[in-house]
């Protein structure tokens, strides 16, 4: 099993979770953060430019048997990307075990 950690734009989420869904990569974690990376954005009010290094974007927390894992980096890096500074990072780790609390059970089908 594989965890899949993906930053990503927030205006890209809905496009990425449905394009995971359609895949049928269909549980996952994800929740907004602030981060500060290469992107600078900058804000105008009353005509004055502000600069800000704080980034808004949302984190996904996937975890796939090992057959989909480069099916939903695939989805990500196609989805997600506007090709600019700031679409965000992906980061894979491997699972030791998963358990389900429910039934206890082990292993790959605790993800079905």
């Amino acid at each position: 099993m594989k965890k899949i950690e993906a930053i990503i734009r927030r205006s890209k989420y809905r496009a990425v979770r449905d394009a995971l869904h359609a895949k049928g990569i269909n549980f996952f974690s994800y929740w907004d953060v602030t981060g500060i990376g290469n992107e600078k954005q900058g804000k105008v009010y009353r005509g004055i430019s502000y600069s800000t290094s704080d980034i808004q974007r949302r984190v996904l927390s996937i975890v796939v048997n090992n057959d989909f894992e480069q099916i939903a980096i695939d989805i990500i890096l196609d989805v997600a990307q506007t090709g600019e500074i700031g679409d965000g990072k992906i980061f894979v780790s491997d699972i030791k075990e998963a358990y389900r609390i429910r039934t206890g059970d082990k292993g790959g089908e605790t993800l079905g």
